[in-house]
């Protein structure tokens, strides 16, 4: 049945708001105060979602030591009051009634597990780890805050000289980190949400946000509601409806609200693209000043499959997408010839704003750097790039699979900052910053997600203990019964999993910790528009669940007393060495003591140094304190106060930007200022339906679940 979306968003936002009567099993309620009350002791705090990487403000309000009511943040941009029905429930999503409370250690015959103390849990790791240091791998997700992130970092690469770390962002976003940097030198989006205020067209490809990120697709639905939105020189861009085209696979709850929805075929997006560039050019109908300015062309290699590719001139260009006249690129994409002659019209039209929209569809493809390198060529070929509302913007998933995967680099062969534990000079500028001795950092990258599991469940395999923190492996990996299957028990394998309910992944381990969640610490989380958001712990984790960081710090310290000389610098200090204001040491190894200061602040401004090097500048951890969140690069302005960027690379907006420009490309991958238009040979899916195995499946996701369920199946309301 057709529904009307900006309908279905309102009632749910009006359902969650309303007071909720739980049944006998389900978590408490959260009942929606909406002001502070001395009588009932209500205190009122901001913190951004804990779902996905839309980056909503929430105010949380608590009482007697409990999350109550969640409320939308009015003084949030990214969301202006509005919340999912997800969110309006995040605070009920740390209340099941088998929230893991304390250290759990499988018994030696395998049945069952025996409670053990903190101390027995971090002594047992740390022992594990000292006696092969190369053989024990960290894998994290985009729902580590900063701090987390950054910890795990600096013990694994700073002090075991390991790089066997890696994020389930790996199998998400590893494609659009690929298509930034092979673009423009650089990753991250150069846009903002404000693109969706100003656009009068957007396109989402393969992309649901009408479901997985329903706030900002709102933003587009309703926008005639919302009054006007401003330009570059900030004067008002009249508010007008959009017109927004879905291009995907399969209908969705974005398809009922779109002006159009085009039907692909599988891999059909690379043709599409492919089709609608061949006639810009063949037609002249590309913006040839702003290519001329500001584009070079490259091409794939198949010999040499690299980021820099081979550098083809505009002719050669042209004559590789001649392959693609609109009849063939129907052939091969599904979309009519005339609905890609429209699509090209729409792109040669300089006089209108087009934002691009895409996630898991577009990234999660075995030409996932192919279609995102075209979606970005498009947009530079055409034109539609550096205003607000001409933009190509990959979305995430994940709180801070931008901030902490892609910035702070929790992947096996980055370092923090933009930094590659392959380049020399890179790891020496890292070493200088841990104040380690030289060559301290593994210069070899380490496994991959894919390749960390299969080393980690063969009994030959290289990796014997893992510790996996925030994910849900079990649950979530592809190729499951090859990768992480449900009767995994080799012999001599060690399998730490900390988290807040019991998981799939929980079944398997050989250890469980009980983790704190969103709230229950303080926290950093940076979101798909480049703003990083931070919030102070509002509320006790039960039983003896603690943070992730301490854990990761815990057992540094706990391999220092054992004698693992990774674990101190250069001057003999403890790799998380913290002082009070006093400048007295504090054992924030030890939990009674991790809270006596702020430990996020002082991993935060440690990691805040490796930001400039790539022109990702972090602001104090105060400012952070303030806002409503922050998009970078932020600069200090002569009267000492900071300004955020909005639009990267466009002189009008990016501090770093060369003035005398319209758009400085200032990360090119040529040194030259200039982004890199890529051209792509289609091929076909690796497999096609047959008689055998008729169907095309398709995975997709709805409103009310995340991942997979372990916190909203937590919440009746959402089940």
């Amino acid at each position: 049945m057709s529904s009307d979306r900006r309908e279905f968003l309102r009632a749910a936002a009006m359902a969650a708001a309303s007071a909720l009567v739980a049944d006998k099993n389900a978590s408490p309620s959260l009942l929606p105060i909406l002001e502070d009350s001395e009588d009932n002791k209500l205190q009122w705090h901001k913190a951004p979602c804990r779902f996905c990487g839309t980056g909503c403000h929430v105010q949380v309000g608590v009482q007697e030591g409990r999350v109550v009511a969640i409320a939308g943040d009015r003084h949030a941009d990214v969301n202006k009051g509005l919340l999912c029905v997800k969110g309006y429930h995040v605070g009920a999503a740390m209340y099941g009634r088998d929230r893991l409370t304390r250290p759990l250690l499988r018994r030696a015959d395998g049945d069952g597990f025996v409670v053990i103390s903190w101390d027995q849990a971090i002594d047992e790791i740390a022992r594990r780890i000292l006696q092969a240091p190369d053989r024990f791998a960290f894998y994290g997700s985009g729902q580590w805050t900063i701090p987390e992130g950054y910890a795990a970092q600096k013990f694994m690469k700073g002090g075991l000289s390991n790089n066997h770390i890696d994020p389930n962002a790996r199998l998400c976003m590893a494609s659009a980190v690929t298509g930034f940097i092979a673009t423009y030198g650089v990753d991250e989006p150069a846009g903002c949400y404000d693109d969706l205020d100003a656009c009068d067209v957007l396109i989402t490809w393969g992309n649901n946000p009408a479901e997985n990120h329903p706030v900002l697709f709102s933003r587009v639905i309703d926008r005639p509601a919302h009054g006007a939105a401003f330009d570059a020189e900030g004067n008002p861009i009249p508010a007008r409806q959009v017109r927004i085209i879905d291009i995907s696979t399969r209908r969705t709850r974005t398809s009922e609200l779109a002006t159009e929805y085009l039907e692909l075929k599988p891999h059909g997006d690379v043709a599409l693209a492919l089709g609608i560039m061949h006639l810009l050019v063949a037609e002249k109908r590309y913006d040839e000043e702003f290519v001329r300015e500001f584009c070079h062309f490259r091409a794939w290699q198949e010999s040499d499959p690299t980021l820099q590719g081979e550098a083809i001139s505009f002719e050669e260009f042209a004559r590789r997408l001649a392959k693609y006249p609109p009849e063939r690129a129907s052939e091969l994409s599904g979309i009519p010839a005339s609905k890609i002659r429209e699509l090209a019209d729409l792109f040669a039209n300089r006089d209108l704003r087009i934002t691009s929209l895409w996630c898991m569809g577009m990234n999660q493809h075995t030409m996932g750097t192919a279609i995102n390198t075209l979606v970005h060529g498009l947009h530079l070929l055409s034109g539609h790039f550096g205003r607000p509302g001409d933009a190509p913007t990959s979305l995430t998933g994940q709180p801070s699979a931008c901030g902490t995967v892609r910035e702070v680099g929790t992947l096996a062969h980055a370092l923090p900052g933009g930094r590659l534990v392959a380049n020399a000079e890179h790891r020496a500028q890292c070493e200088q910053l841990w104040n380690l001795p030289p060559g301290r950092i593994n210069p070899v990258p380490g496994f991959h997600t894919t390749k960390m599991f299969e080393e980690f469940v063969s009994a030959t395999g290289s990796i014997d203990t893992l510790f996996v923190q925030v994910t849900n492996p079990a649950q979530s990996l592809p190729n499951l019964n090859a990768l992480m299957p449900p009767q995994r028990r080799t012999r001599g394998k060690f399998l730490i999993v900390a988290d807040v309910y019991p998981t799939a992944t929980t079944q398997l381990a050989d250890l469980i910790l009980p983790a704190a969640m969103w709230v229950e610490k303080n926290g950093i989380y940076g979101n798909s528009e480049r703003r990083t958001q931070q919030w102070f712990k509002m509320v006790e984790p039960p039983g003896e669940a603690r943070d992730d960081a301490w854990m990761t710090i815990a057992i540094a310290h706990r391999l220092d007393e054992l004698g693992h000389r990774g674990m101190r610098d250069r001057d003999g200090k403890f790799l998380f060495h913290m002082e009070d204001a006093n400048g007295r040491t504090v054992p924030i190894w030890e939990w009674e003591h991790y809270y006596d200061i702020n430990v996020d602040r002082q991993l935060f401004e440690e990691y805040r140094k490796f930001t400039t090097l790539k022109h990702k500048d972090l602001a104090p951890y105060d400012e952070y304190v303030k806002a409503r969140g922050l998009r970078w690069p932020v600069v200090r302005q002569p009267d000492g106060s900071w300004r955020e960027t909005r639009f990267r690379f466009a002189s009008f907006d990016d501090p770093y930007a060369d003035r005398s420009k319209r758009l400085d490309f200032y990360h090119s991958t040529t040194g030259d200022g200039r982004a890199q238009i890529w051209v792509h040979d289609y091929q076909p899916p690796e497999e096609m339906p047959d008689d055998e195995y008729p169907l095309w499946l398709s995975t997709g996701r709805v409103l009310e679940q995340w991942h997979t369920g372990s916190m909203t199946n937590r919440i009746w309301q959402l089940r």
